[in-house]
């Protein structure tokens, strides 16, 4: 099924946006009929600990909504006490943590025959930074979504890699009342215990690698994607090497071939930025060439 033979998004009437601190949201015009693209910016570039963002969206039906964030999504380290966007968490800290950590809960809902394209910049968690984000999506039947999650390593270009506290994002999708996938990453350092073995930190389980991403598509819109990106991985030959790969990819389906889950890494984040940018090229017909553009500048 070709984009074309799907029913794709075709009208915006109203675009309502509603923000306070530490998140504000701008929307540019729009670039291509039934798109609507909307930037969610932080105050001073980026979140520090105690911070907590509420965010929840609604996609009208026979609408397309791009969501993109300006620049990566910076995570301060966590400082002693609550800021003023603090609330209750709902996340149990570690023994080890003594300060609040970042917190992102976000809430989706595309209606029939609308169309998600959440393509943020990746988080990137300084040193001693704590992050928590969970992100809901309920899709109806005939809705479509491309959903990346990705972060990096930290501050490379300064030394600081893999030398946060904490990073945990989950992922949980639903298409009408099924849910088709909940994905969970939890980064942290072994706790200091007893165990007569080593104590593992974070470096020693992903290095070399310093940006991890995962993207997920849903619906008849994507159909496309999939595809291609199953043929392309049905090729992967695997050989033992010397050295780690500059990139290494994976591929599963979902849902009976109706949503796939692409997990990416890479030594580089331009690295992996520049294979996402090629792997999701299907997008850009959705979306708009200057939109898809921006994506990933």
């Amino acid at each position: 099924m070709s984009p074309s033979d799907a029913q794709r998004p075709t009208d915006i009437r109203k675009i309502s946006l509603s923000s306070t601190y530490p998140l504000k949201l701008l929307s540019p015009k729009v670039t291509e009929d039934g798109v609507a693209v909307v930037y969610a910016l932080t105050y001073g570039g980026g979140l520090v600990g105690g911070d907590r963002v509420n965010l929840s969206v609604e996609v009208g039906a026979a609408t397309s909504l791009v969501l993109l964030t300006q620049g990566s999504t910076k995570v301060f380290k966590t400082r002693p006490g609550d800021r003023l966007s603090s609330l209750p968490t709902q996340f149990p800290r570690p023994a080890h943590e003594s300060t609040s950590p970042t917190t992102q809960i976000m809430n989706f809902a595309v209606a029939p025959s609308a169309a998600l394209f959440l393509l943020p910049e990746p988080v990137t968690c300084f040193r001693s930074a704590a992050y928590n984000q969970v992100q809901t999506f309920h899709l109806a039947a005939n809705a479509s979504a491309v959903i990346l999650d990705w972060f990096t390593s930290g501050r490379k270009s300064l030394g600081e890699e893999w030398v946060f506290s904490r990073y945990y994002s989950a992922n949980d999708i639903w298409v009408e009342d099924k849910r088709v996938a909940k994905d969970v990453m939890l980064l942290e350092d072994d706790p200091v215990d007893a165990s007569p073995l080593p104590r593992r930190q974070l470096r020693d389980k992903l290095a070399p690698y310093a940006c991890f991403a995962t993207a997920f598509l849903f619906g008849p819109l994507v159909q496309p994607a999939i595809k291609k990106l199953s043929c392309r991985y049905e090729t992967i030959q695997v050989f033992k090497c010397t050295a780690p790969d500059k990139l290494i990819w994976s591929l599963s389906l979902v849902d009976d071939g109706a949503g796939a889950i692409v997990r990416t890494a890479g030594l580089e984040p331009e690295d992996v930025k520049m294979w996402l940018k090629e792997a999701l090229r299907d997008v850009e017909e959705l979306i708009g060439v200057d939109t898809y553009r921006r994506a990933f500048a």
